[in-house]
């Protein structure tokens, strides 16, 4: 198995914010994993091959075996130890240090909003932003590759690009505009958050374009390339690892199979595309409500190579 596979670890659901969009959210119920059953599902999938670890949640960072469970993740092997959280911890600078001494060395942001009312709106938890803000902050003054997740909804799509101003001048490293998976809370909250993903377009293409002016790796996640034209290669799904091991409650799966042939969807238009082969479509609580007259095939041959795309983009 290639060392650049990854291991997605999901050490529970329960969480310090409250997300109006949380995909999640109907799997509070469920406790934080214990620490031994991490331990143990670590061993086993660094035995499987896996050297790429992501740590995933709800949220890992406000478990009290943080530091020990990120220590032995690096004492077995792990080369690439990545926390996919909200970044609220961070803001303490004592906290950073030590999460990064235990082996932590990539962080996955979520940051909604550039300013505090609006992503405080979205996490349901007052003072959320400005904590996330100093997390990064005390992250790049420690030398650490900040990428950050911005959750495109009804709310914050016309600001992308004041977002991606802000995100520029704190120097990430990487940001992806991914476009609500009305799932979870997210269904719940449809009517309220999610808008028709065609309306986001020239905003997500504005605010791509200032990352890759600046030199910041900035791409998508859930935009299908006929709503890409001219920026096909930041579509984000070319990026991610070839193989991920997903382990949850009970059951491990290829994030891969699932996300392509379960979460998401295409229709029969997609036949007559020419990224049909490389495209995985839509978030498939969409069209439910939406339908799928926004999504019209490319019928024009490819102008580049797929595999190019990510000279313009990374």
């Amino acid at each position: 198995m290639p060392a650049q596979n990854t291991l997605d670890l999901k050490v529970g659901f329960l969480c310090n914010n409250d997300c109006r969009f949380c995909v999640v959210a109907d799997k509070r119920r469920f406790d934080n994993k214990e620490t031994d059953q991490i331990k143990e599902e670590l061993k086993e999938g660094y035995l499987q091959g896996y050297r790429r670890l992501c740590f995933t949640g709800g949220e890992v960072t406000i478990r009290k075996d943080i530091f020990e469970i990120v220590s032995h993740a690096a004492k077995i092997g792990f080369i690439e130890i990545l926390l996919q959280t909200n970044g609220r911890k961070f803001s303490s600078l004592d906290f950073t240090k030590k999460i990064i001494d235990s082996g932590a060395n990539l962080f996955g942001i979520s940051l909604h909003a550039h300013t505090s009312r609006m992503h405080d709106f979205f996490t349901q938890r007052r003072g959320s932003f400005r904590q996330v803000v100093q997390g990064i902050k005390n992250l790049k003054k420690l030398g650490q590759r900040v990428a950050t997740n911005t959750v495109i909804n009804k709310f914050n799509y016309p600001f992308l690009p004041k977002i991606a101003d802000f995100l520029i001048e704190m120097g990430v490293a990487q940001y992806q505009l991914a476009f609500i998976h009305a799932n979870g809370a997210a269904w719940v909250n449809f009517d309220q958050l999610v808008p028709r993903i065609s309306l986001t377009v020239p905003f997500v293409f504005k605010a791509i374009d200032q990352g890759i002016k600046a030199g910041i790796a900035a791409m998508t996640e859930a935009y299908p390339y006929c709503l890409m034209p001219g920026h096909e290669q930041c579509v984000g799904e070319l990026y991610i690892p070839s193989s991920t091991l997903v382990k949850e409650y009970g059951r491990s799966y290829e994030f891969d199979g699932v996300r392509k042939n379960v979460a998401k969807l295409k229709f029969p238009q997609c036949q007559l595309c020419d990224y049909n082969p490389v495209c995985e479509g839509v978030w498939r609580e969409y069209p439910e409500r939406f339908g799928n007259e926004e999504f019209r095939p490319i019928s024009s041959r490819f102008r580049k190579n797929v595999g190019n795309f990510a000279l313009q983009c990374r």
